[in-house]
């Protein structure tokens, strides 16, 4: 840490919420750790972690029930004003008013915030041109991109000029460029005006960009320092895994999972990464799949976060429906699509788009804020009319037969859809019936459900009163319950953490290992290695289509000889971008 005074300190802070006749919650339990200025710090954990509640502790927005937090050396308890006047907070739901326009929202915003008229021009124009926004001055908040929206919404975070940004997962659901242009701002002001920045994020790529990480987990500090230092305690356990002829990542993937002595396996460019304190095993495993194991990888932070809340977080048991589930996936198309095309008056949002995806295939629809994979998306779900071409879903036409292929298809929402007032069990008998589940099939199919996604013990609990885990396991059950062919999946793993997406992608796997074809949209790049094909949108047209390798490939160059899906993503979309 620098010798200078923290730019926010917590000192042995208690934080609890709720009734005592319900149950109170501790959200931070004495926690301590310092941020300083002129540099970046991640928070990062766990759903339920503590990461909302320090942050909104920092900006003065609750007290804490016993210990200190001294904001740029102020009591945000009792000096809120002075504090909230010293620094800029952008909470997960940054509240822009739609119907106004950019200008509208910085003059609205610099009101709020005091800043002085003949101060604004000169500083509104420093924040369009970081933002990249200045182009967008009259278009209304509503008609910009998710990652236009939340740089508007930084931009508004810094009107008044702070020294200290407190920023709530700014990146989460805006796509991979956007995730760069923000991280490549929040850089430009820490390098250039020396403030400090707070991030709570989902994204562990992002924490390694961080100079100091603090890792939270149930209301506990469990580590703080530079990202490298996490890394090094994981030197000779991370291994990767190269698939042979015949064999995709994700099997191999799955296999992985199910030994024993793994920690934590992933898919990397391709490769499955993995975290073990058992070579020989690995070794063994390999032989099995015909795939090359390549020892002593160099670790990463990822790798050390997994192994650090892998003995804190019960493993998770996926079983599998089918006795031999790679014998139910075959080349029949389940979905296919021919020149589908979609107007909102005259403008055209998706441009003549083709493919096919076949049983027990995960294929992902990828692309920037509005490029047309999520209309493309409802289209396929029967959500929003085709204005034209053809969509084929579970072998009923969209346009002529709709009700015959949504109950061939299971679909699950990118934000919570569930009713909330509703209890869990109550959620899934209200779908089961939707779907036209009755009587002693419906409820043999909920207790079974209840009991697969880990829900008995929450099966009367009201949905709302869910973590976002939990909540996520519950949509994913409702929308399985009926056993459909198909299953849609809109951002799945939006605002979730790093072992709730873990968990998701088991029981994906483990669907789709059954037969079941995935359908899935994603701003999670890493997950897109989990797909066996993917198709890749920009400007409502196709940009790419193939498996991850082939996309891959189309990125591989003497600068780049290994890309990942993100950087093809990226390079793809920028040359898409430079021949318009």
């Amino acid at each position: 840490m620098n010798d200078a005074a923290p730019a926010l300190a917590f000192a042995d802070v208690t934080r609890t919420f709720g009734a005592r006749e319900r149950g109170r919650v501790t959200a931070l339990r004495s926690v301590s750790w310092q941020a300083s200025a002129g540099r970046i710090t991640g928070l990062v954990g766990p759903d339920g972690a503590g990461k909302t509640t320090s942050l909104r502790l920092a900006a003065g927005l609750l007290t804490p029930d016993a210990g200190s937090v001294r904001t740029l050396g102020l009591d945000p308890t009792s000096e809120v004003g002075a504090v909230r006047d010293r620094i800029g907070y952008m909470p997960q739901r940054f509240g822009l008013y739609e119907d106004l326009s950019v200008r509208e929202n910085l003059d609205l915003f610099a009101d709020l915030q005091g800043v002085e008229p003949r101060a604004r021009p000169a500083r509104f124009e420093r924040l369009m041109r970081i933002a990249g926004l200045g182009p967008f001055l009259d278009r209304r908040a509503g008609q910009l991109s998710g990652g236009m929206k939340q740089k508007l919404g930084l931009a508004c975070a810094l009107i008044k000029e702070p020294e200290l940004l407190l920023l709530d997962e700014p990146s989460v659901g805006v796509d991979p460029v956007s995730r760069r242009e923000l991280w490549a701002i929040l850089d430009e002001l820490v390098s250039e005006r020396g403030i400090g920045v707070v991030v709570a994020t989902a994204y562990l790529d992002e924490a390694e960009r961080c100079a100091e990480v603090v890792v939270l987990d149930r209301g506990e500090v469990l580590d703080h320092g530079p990202p490298a230092r996490f890394a090094t305690t994981q030197r000779g356990r991370v291994a990767e895994l190269v698939p042979g002829p015949g064999e995709t990542p994700r099997r191999l993937q799955v296999a992985c999972v199910e030994l024993p002595a793994t920690v934590d396996a992933t898919i990397r460019a391709g490769r499955v990464r993995v975290v073990s304190d058992e070579p020989t095993t690995l070794q063994r495993l390999a032989g099995e799949h015909h795939a090359e194991l390549r020892q002593a990888v160099e670790p990463c932070f990822e790798d050390a976060f997994m192994a650090r809340l892998a003995g804190r977080h019960e493993r998770l048991e996926v079983e599998r429906r089918s006795a031999r589930p790679s014998e139910r996936a075959s080349d029949e198309v389940t979905v296919r699509v021919r020149d589908l095309r979609k107007r909102f008056g005259t403008f055209e949002a998706v441009r003549g788009v083709s493919f096919d995806v076949r049983r027990g295939e995960v294929f992902g629809l990828l692309g920037p804020n509005g490029a047309g994979k999520t209309t493309t998306f409802r289209m396929l779900c029967g959500l929003t009319a085709i204005s034209a071409g053809e969509a084929t879903v579970a072998g009923h036409d969209l346009r002529r037969s709709g009700r015959k292929a949504r109950a061939k298809l299971g679909y699950m929402a990118q934000s919570f859809s569930l009713y909330g007032s509703l209890s869990v069990a109550q959620n899934l008998r209200f779908f089961g019936t939707v779907y036209g589940l009755r009587g002693r099939i419906l409820r043999a199919r909920i207790d079974a459900t209840l009991g697969e996604f880990g829900l008995l013990d929450l099966r009367d609990e009201e949905a709302r009163r869910l973590t976002a885990g939990y909540k996520q396991r519950l949509s994913m059950a409702a929308a399985l319950l009926h056993e459909p062919d198909i299953l849609f999946l809109d951002e799945p793993t939006s605002g979730v953490d790093p072992l709730a997406r873990r968990e998701f992608w088991q029981r994906i796997n483990a669907v789709a290992l059954d037969g079941t074809t995935i359908v899935v949209t994603t701003h999670f790049l890493e997950e897109a290695e989990f797909c066996d094909r993917m198709l890749i949108m920009a400007r409502g047209s196709e940009l790419a289509l193939g498996t991850p390798d082939e996309i891959r490939a189309r990125a591989r160059s003497d600068a780049m000889p290994d890309p990942t899906i993100e950087d093809a993503f990226i390079a793809l979309a920028q040359q898409q971008e430079d021949a318009a």
